[in-house]
């Protein structure tokens, strides 16, 4: 590997769990060796996060990847440690059905027995396969006591005077691991440690994103991927628009958008990491791995403008672009045009379901005083996090997501009693309409409404996030699929499906 090639060119790879059970020897025979061939490889995998002891599901993982490929390198001690954490498993499950009254146990048992010896197996065939790629297992258990020292009550107050900016010092330290690995392929568990208020609490479902994204800012690679079981970002879900289309690139700010409003893109905390890095993302497919995915760059001039980029980053934009015929071809065929690459038309669409509609009316005929700082004041006081909200001087509507937060919802409706007159509408669903500097395009929420319109779709909730990309409005669930079909067809005009495949 050139010197220059090896010291510069970095892509982080970042694979799910299902990919790897599903798809171990395309990853480990196809896609990283093709790769090995241009650039050097960091490899993060999603895993199970647990107690750091000796015998805990995560040590034993670990010990597990240094069986495969590290200093301790052996098959028979990676047979041990994977019938170890066999064994383990099945060992809690049966002490759990015991303990317990559950009806059918041995058979329970059995069909959880298999699918634990199934996974295993599964384990064992990835750390086997893995074997043939010269690696270096990377372990972060220690990254944040490496970054902020063992004090938790340090942690802790480092994170909160710090928020987000609490992770730069990770990827710094995460970097220092990677390139210690010289010229063997880094191997990372998605799991990073025990962060100050537990890993869930302070991260999220998604973090093993976020650890691939501090992986990509540590090392300032050229790219990070993210490979999913799906061609990238769509026009709408595919499954309830089938003539979806796949998008070439979308804006950091429209994945942000389409995954708070209902698609499965990328973490939060991921995105920020990126932006911040200046580092492109690409979603693929590990299913069709020479398919070109979806791009997500940190900004929307990312293409146009590479001078104040680090040099990796500079020369890594010629690559991506000769995707296409050229950078301007690149994002036009993805509907930008003009030099700030607006859109002629919204990017995508996608809808949140399961959604309660709360309309509450001041109990006050005349002008209410403090109602609304009342209301937010009650939100704030339970914790419930509101999806969409519009006001008036004596009412507001909120739209709250019903399978989160129920058990909140019905004590919010009882502390909203006092103070106005609540109205729930259930089984609604919001559809949000994302396009970058959508507010810009004269006419096209009256173009999004009339549609709907047309089809007899009843709205019930219209906003327009600060955000300037995003129109969402609530219909009723049984709407919503119509809502959809009408907007994507007549609005982003792609035209419904015809019986033949996805047209790029």
């Amino acid at each position: 590997m050139p010197g220059a090639l090896q010291e510069n060119q970095w892509v982080v790879q970042k694979y799910g769990g299902t990919s790897l059970g599903k798809l171990l020897d395309t990853i480990t025979s196809n896609i990283i060796p093709k790769y090995l061939k241009t650039t050097r490889v960091a490899v993060v995998c999603s895993a199970l996060s647990g107690t750091t002891k000796s015998l805990g599901t995560t040590s034993l993982l670990l010990q597990a990847i240094d069986n495969a490929v590290g200093s301790s390198r052996s098959e028979e001690a990676l047979k041990r440690t994977i019938n170890t954490i066999k064994e383990e498993h099945i060992k809690a499950c049966r002490l759990a059905l015991a303990s317990g009254a559950t009806k059918n146990k041995d058979q329970l048992l059995v069909e959880i027995e298999l699918q634990i010896v199934d996974e295993c197996n599964q384990l064992y065939c990835f750390l086997a396969a893995a074997q043939g790629i010269k690696a270096e297992f990377v372990s972060l258990l220690d990254i944040i006591t490496k970054a902020y020292t063992s004090n938790l009550y340090k942690q802790k107050e480092a994170y909160d005077r710090l928020g987000s900016r609490f992770f730069d010092s990770l990827a710094i330290e995460i970097g220092h691991m990677l390139r210690a690995c010289e010229d063997r392929v880094p191997v990372i568990t998605g799991f990073f440690g025990m962060m100050p208020y537990s890993l869930l609490q302070s991260v999220g479902r998604g973090y093993s994103d976020l650890c691939a994204a501090l992986c990509a800012a540590g090392i300032s690679a050229t790219e990070l991927q993210i490979w999913k079981e799906v061609d990238g970002i769509f026009t709408a879900d595919p499954r309830k628009i089938p003539s979806a289309r796949l998008l070439a690139t979308v804006t950091l700010e429209e994945a942000s958008e389409l995954t708070y409003y209902g698609s499965e893109v990328i973490h939060p905390l991921t995105m920020e990491q990126i932006r911040n890095a200046k580092i492109p993302l690409r979603i693929k497919n590990v299913k069709n791995p020479n398919g070109s995915g979806t791009i997500i760059y940190p900004h929307q001039n990312y293409n146009r403008n590479t001078d104040s980029l680090p040099s990796s980053l500079a020369s890594s934009v010629e690559s991506l672009a000769s995707l296409v015929d050229g950078v301007s071809s690149f994002m036009s065929a993805n509907g930008y045009y003009g030099e700030d690459r607006n859109r002629r038309t919204p990017t995508a669409l996608t809808t949140k379901d399961s959604i309660i509609l709360m309309n509450i009316v001041s109990l006050r005929q005349t002008k209410s005083h403090g109602f609304l700082a009342q209301v937010f004041a009650k939100l704030d006081e339970l914790h419930v996090v509101a999806d969409l909200i519009t006001s008036s001087e004596q009412s507001v509507s909120v739209a709250l997501a019903s399978l989160d937060e129920a058990l909140k919802i019905d004590r919010l409706i009882l502390s909203l009693e006092k103070i106005g007159k609540i109205e729930i509408l259930e089984n609604m669903s919001i559809v949000s309409v994302i396009g970058h500097k959508m507010r810009n395009m004269v006419g096209i929420a009256g173009q999004i409404f009339s549609e709907l319109a047309k089809g007899g779709v009843n709205i019930y909730l219209i906003g327009q996030g600060a955000s300037e990309i995003n129109i969402s409005f609530v219909v009723k669930d049984v709407d919503a699929q119509l809502a959809m079909n009408l907007v994507h067809a007549n609005v982003l005009g792609i035209p419904q499906y015809t019986g033949s495949p996805w047209l790029y």
